[in-house]
């Protein structure tokens, strides 16, 4: 009973216990969700609560206020209470003898006339509304005061409505009423006659190809113009002036537009004189334009230097651009100086720092991004207007330099003038950023249709040709507006540049270029001229036919590439040096349009590159080859046969396991190179991401390596990219040749001239052909007459040779000699292809040949044989009708790689200490593949800006390659000397 109790009341204690266990997991496990609501989607009757981010409900009585954001009360209600700790209020209607809600929406009052749409009084024009006395306290009935435009007072009503001010002076002395024939416009009265009053106040959109009638326009077009004729008014002026560059300074065959009537006074103040002694800046206006003459942009841009000089170092460095810009509201009235920088005509949200950048001398600099066309119409309800000035410095007699603008948008009669020849150019002054007031159509409270954003703002900066001392032009300022339809404000973006560009005079530089190219392209020429002559007297045949002018092609294409090679090497390591390292500013980066003919360049030197690559590549895999055997059968001394009754020694077959051995040390060598490609590829990404020497090429004069995070970090130059990872390339490279031929190889192995010594201790002979009638020849042959030997007997041998006790292994009696290129005669070709016919043939495995198949394994096995003989034979001036002589190579047959006797009727073999039968090998043609392989790295760079990705593609076309010349190589050493592949490891 009592347990039974106990375990009742645990139950109902425990559920409650997991209930909140089970809550307070769920709430560990929410997803805080919450739907998304913006001002536009409340109804009339509902206001967006900002603190919930959603739509409420209004209260009774009420509606949305304007702005979306709070409740108001409806027409004909008072705001009766606020409710303090709600931000509430409540509505009460107004009686029927006070029907009218007075101004501020508190109280409730009788109108002296009609009501407005709103529910409150308003008066008829030239009267004030009254609804407080002079003590504050609220009346009863509402009065409307007339205004007295008479003399003395002269008084209209202000703006609001709520009291009388003195009217312009405009209006005549006598009263305030503007009277026929006079023109009441904008709140000035103009004389009739001055100007006619069909005025176009509509704003062209080129880019949309339509125009609309601008509110802002028709409101002040007229009034702006007329006064600034009539009466010289400063900010009329200046508003007119505004409302030309609102529409792009384009000018029409109209007289009646913004930039028409602007021209009208202009012309009208012609008899005046100029101001600043400027002839295109006339008294009381604004100074928008330069001249209409054909050819005044360059004699603006690229005649007279600025002042004042450019250092990159020393005591005199001077790198800060100091801009100047006065600024204007669309009224036309003056603001403020302002130093240009920040967020004036830098648009993107960035760190000062960054944004600082853009004024120091010689970065590049561009940033970019994407704009909310909501924050624009948010941040820019009306546009200000920039007068650029260059700041000269000078202490009390401060100068400036107005910076001519380039409107790209500029029309002349329909025709845009500001994009084809600097001579069509017409150049501007004032610019704005951005433009939301103008593409408003019913009223300038509405909102627009259009809004002009200047997407695209470009300062450059041209170096004086031959300067030594940083003189530069006046800089050049384009604009680029975009004319943006307001569809969807919330989720419609512009996207917005400014950029600073230095740039000098390229032509000097092409020349120069060009010149190099076409000298270096002619030596080219002949270079493989010669080369095709020495081919074809290699291959004993006279005729030029078409494989002769394809392989010249192929000649050409490698020493083309070289030149094309040395040339862009040379140019980027120019630019590197000389702009990196200079004091004053002398030389400036091409621009990123300027690189396009070098980036050309490259390309050709690495499609021409990559053709003799796989030129030599084919040569390498189907050179002819062939292991000359000299060894001889022993006679065993241990048994006898009795052939007719005499006693014969039965010789001991020759082993075949050293012929082996031979190839397939000929195939390990085969892609041996004097560099290795990974601690080439790991050493050239240390120096470049790791130590960071690839902030060298960036657009900017410093040459420091560590930048700080938060600096600006200008563009690449494709040039300066160039130069430095080729130039890091090729040294890394050449520092790995070196090290392997001057230290590796002579302490600690040479592989070439370890397999020419185990040819000798093989007795091993090797004859390669690299073309028809010429190749080179590997004297193996051992001076101790046998090789296949054992262990004692070929220490023994070792031994003598070590203590000159035997001869030498030199072809030549008393000579060392045993590598040579070889010359020889067609007849002796023509024997060695009768052989090679039939020795080529390939063995099938043994249980897939037939009786056939047999006797052709024979045949091979034969010719085997005979080759072996015949070869030997030949080196043992055995036919004398293709007998050979050994001679020296003269210097000159060697610089220019031909020989000048021609094999008529003896072969020569030439002495070649060189070794140079090692170009049928990777390891005799490094020179190509690491050009090749530094020019695929370069490429693949310069097209992805990324230095790990073009180390990682350049291993794998290095293995690539490297499997493919084994892979064909091997297959290749198989079909020429009968060696099966399975033996080739």
């Amino acid at each position: 009973m009592a347990t039974g109790t106990l375990l009742l009341i645990s139950g109902h204690r425990v559920l409650p216990y997991f209930s909140f266990l089970l809550y307070i997991n769920l709430i560990d496990c929410q997803q805080f969700i919450i739907p998304f609501k913006a001002p536009s989607d409340c109804g009339l009757e509902e206001y967006f609560d900002i603190s919930r981010l959603s739509c409420s409900r209004c209260g009774s009585n009420q509606r949305q206020s304007s702005t979306g954001l709070s409740c108001i009360c409806q027409t004909g209600y008072r705001t009766s209470n606020v409710i303090t700790d709600k931000m509430s209020i409540t509505c009460e209607q107004c009686p029927t003898d006070r029907p009218a809600v007075t101004q501020d929406g508190f109280g409730c009052i009788r109108c002296p006339g009609s009501l407005s749409n709103e529910g409150k009084c308003q008066c008829p024009s030239g009267h004030i509304l009254v609804e407080r006395d002079i003590n504050g306290k609220p009346l009863d009935d509402a009065r409307c005061e007339a205004c007295n435009n008479n003399s003395p007072a002269l008084s209209v009503p202000n703006i609001k409505g709520d009291r009388c001010e003195r009217c312009t002076s405009t209006f005549i002395n006598t009263s305030c009423v503007c009277a026929a024939p006079n023109v009441p416009a904008g709140g000035l009265c103009l004389p009739s006659g001055i100007l006619s009053t069909n005025v176009n106040p509509s704003v062209n959109y080129a880019q949309l190809k339509f125009s609309i009638l601008s509110a802002w326009f028709v409101e002040n077009l007229y009034s702006s113009s007329a006064a600034c004729l009539a009466y010289s008014n400063l900010t009329a002026c200046q508003a007119l002036g505004n409302m030309c560059v609102m529409n792009m300074h384009s000018v029409t065959g109209l007289s009646s537009d913004a930039c028409g009537l602007f021209n009208t006074v202009y012309r009208s103040k012609a008899a005046l004189s100029s101001v600043q002694d400027i002839a295109y800046w006339r008294v009381n206006l604004p100074w928008l334009f330069y001249g209409d003459e054909p050819g005044l942009a360059s004699r603006v841009l690229q005649t007279d230097p600025v002042p004042i000089a450019f250092s990159f170092r020393g005591r005199n460095k001077n790198t800060d651009i100091q801009l100047l810009a006065a600024v204007y509201n669309v009224r036309g009235e003056f603001l403020r100086w302002e130093q240009v920088g920040g967020s004036n005509l830098q648009l993107c949200p960035a760190l000062a720092a960054k944004q600082a950048a853009a004024f120091s001398f010689g970065t590049s600099y561009q940033e970019s991004c994407d704009l909310s066309v909501a924050d624009l119409l948010d941040s820019y309800p009306e546009p200000f207007f920039y007068d650029v000035y260059m700041d000269l410095g000078g202490g009390e007699n401060r100068k400036l330099l107005p910076l001519p603008t380039l409107v790209q948008n500029q029309q002349y009669n329909g025709q845009f003038i500001n994009q084809d020849n600097m001579r069509n150019w017409y150049l501007s002054r004032r610019m704005f950023m951005v433009d939301t007031l103008s593409g408003r159509e019913k009223s300038i409270t509405s909102s627009p249709k259009v809004i002009r954003v200047a997407t695209s703002v470009r300062i450059r900066f041209q170096l004086v040709p031959r300067t030594q001392e940083g003189q530069i032009f006046p800089p050049l300022m384009t604009v680029t507006y975009t004319d943006v339809p307001i569809t969807d404000v919330n989720t419609q973006t512009v996207s917005v540049t400014f950029a600073m560009d230095y740039e000098m005079d390229q032509t000097e530089a092409r020349t120069k270029t060009d010149t190099a190219l076409g000298i270096l392209g002619g030596v080219a020429v002949l270079y493989s001229l010669l080369k095709t002559v020495s081919w074809k007297r290699r291959i004993a045949s006279p005729i030029i036919d078409l494989e002769t002018m394809l392989k010249f092609l192929l000649f050409y294409s490698g020493d083309l590439a070289n030149v094309f090679f040395v040339v862009t090497v040379g140019t980027g390591l120019y630019w590197l040096i000389f702009y990196k390292a200079q004091q004053f500013v002398s030389v400036l980066l091409p621009l990123p349009s300027q690189e396009e003919q070098f980036v050309t360049y490259i390309g050709c030197a690495f499609a021409l590159k990559a053709v003799q690559f796989l030129h030599k590549l084919y040569l390498q895999v189907t050179v002819d080859i062939f292991l000359i055997d000299w060894e001889r059968p022993r006679i065993k001394g241990n048994r006898t046969l009795q052939a007719h009754g005499d006693s014969k020694r039965d010789p001991s077959p020759v082993s075949i396991w050293r012929t082996y051995f031979v190839a397939n040390e000929w195939n390990e060598l085969q892609t041996i190179r004097k560099i290795s490609p990974t601690f080439q590829i790991v050493a050239v990404l240390f120096f470049l991401e790791v130590l960071d020497f690839s902030n060298l090429a960036l657009r900017d004069p410093w040459s420091t390596l560590q930048r700080f995070p938060e600096a600006y970090t200008p563009p690449y130059s494709l040039i300066l990219r160039y130069g430095l990872a080729a130039t890091l390339w090729l040294c890394i490279g050449l520092l790995q040749m070196i090290f392997f031929t001057v230290f590796y190889e002579h302490f600690v192995e040479d592989k070439i001239r370890q397999f020419v010594d185990l040819c000798s201790v093989s007795n091993i002979s090797v004859l390669l052909f690299v073309n028809r009638c010429f190749g080179y020849y590997i004297h193996g042959r051992s001076v101790h007459g046998h090789a296949d030997t054992n262990m004692e007997e070929m220490s023994n041998n070792l031994k003598r040779e070590r203590e000159s006790l035997c001869g030498q292994r030199g072809l030549v009696p008393n000579s060392d000699m045993q590598t040579f290129q070889v010359s020889v005669t067609n007849r002796l070709r023509l024997q060695y292809d009768r052989i090679q016919d039939s020795l080529s043939r390939r063995n099938r495995p043994s249980r897939l040949m037939d009786a056939s198949t047999a006797n052709l394994s024979d045949l091979q096995f034969r010719a085997y044989n005979t080759m072996n003989h015949f070869l030997g034979s030949i080196i043992d001036h055995g036919h004398p009708d293709m007998d050979y002589m050994v001679k020296e190579k003269l210097m000159l047959e060697r610089v220019i790689g031909m020989e000048f006797i021609e094999p008529a009727d003896k072969s020569y073999f030439y002495n070649d200490e060189a070794h140079s039968f090692s170009n049928v090998l990777f390891y005799g043609n490094e020179a190509t593949l690491l050009i090749f392989d530094t020019l695929f790295f370069c490429v693949v760079d310069l097209g992805s800006q990324n230095f790990v990705l073009a180390a990682v593609l350049t291993y794998i076309e290095q293995m690539i390659f490297r499997f493919i010349r084994n892979t064909l190589g091997r297959r290749n050493l198989a079909n020429k000397t009968l060696v099966d592949q399975r033996f080739l490891i």
